[in-house]
C-alpha cells in the first residue's frame, strides 16, 4: 500500500469513526475540518489555463512554427483505459521457458481507469468515502481560485 493510499484510508476512517466517537449536542451539527494540505493530497491536479500547452504560441504569447510541421498524427484518447493484470507462470512456478508448449501468461484481472477513478474487475479501488471527500476538496479548491 502506498503512502498516499494509507493517508486516504486513515483520513476516511477518521471521518467515519472519529466523528462517531465524538458525540455532538443534539442541536449542534457535526463539523469536520480538513486542512488544505489534506485536500492537496486527495485532489487530482488541474493546471491553470495559462500554463496549458497552446500550439503555435511560445511562452510569451508570440506566434511560432508548430513542432509538427506536416500536421502530425492525431490520436483520440479513449474514455476508459484498460490495463490487463497478468501473472507469468514460467517465473511464478519456476517452469523452464518453452513457449511451444503453452502460453505462460495468465490474466488475473483488469484495471480500468475512467472519470478519474480506477476499478479492478469492475470494483472501485477507492472507497466511496474517500472518493466523496476528494470530490468535495476538488470543488472547494476550484471555487477558491
Amino acid at each position: 500500500m502506498t503512502r498516499r493510499s494509507i493517508h486516504r484510508h486513515v483520513l476516511a476512517w477518521l471521518l467515519i469513526f472519529g466523528a462517531a466517537a465524538v458525540p455532538a449536542a443534539a442541536d449542534e451539527p457535526l463539523v469536520v475540518t480538513i486542512s488544505k494540505a489534506d485536500c492537496d493530497r486527495l485532489v487530482k491536479h488541474e493546471p491553470a489555463p495559462d500554463v496549458a500547452y497552446r500550439p503555435g504560441v511560445d511562452v510569451n504569447g508570440r506566434p511560432v512554427a508548430p513542432a509538427d510541421l506536416d500536421g502530425g498524427v492525431q490520436i483520440a484518447v479513449p474514455e476508459t483505459i484498460y490495463i490487463p493484470i497478468e501473472v507469468d507462470l514460467f517465473d511464478r512456478f519456476g517452469i523452464p521457458a518453452n513457449p511451444d508448449l503453452f502460453a505462460a501468461d495468465a490474466q488475473v484481472g483488469e484495471v480500468a481507469y475512467r472519470d478519474g477513478r480506477a476499478y479492478f474487475n469492475g470494483q472501485p479501488l477507492q472507497d466511496e468515502a474517500s472518493a466523496e471527500l476528494a470530490d468535495r476538496c476538488q470543488k472547494i479548491m476550484r471555487d477558491n481560485r
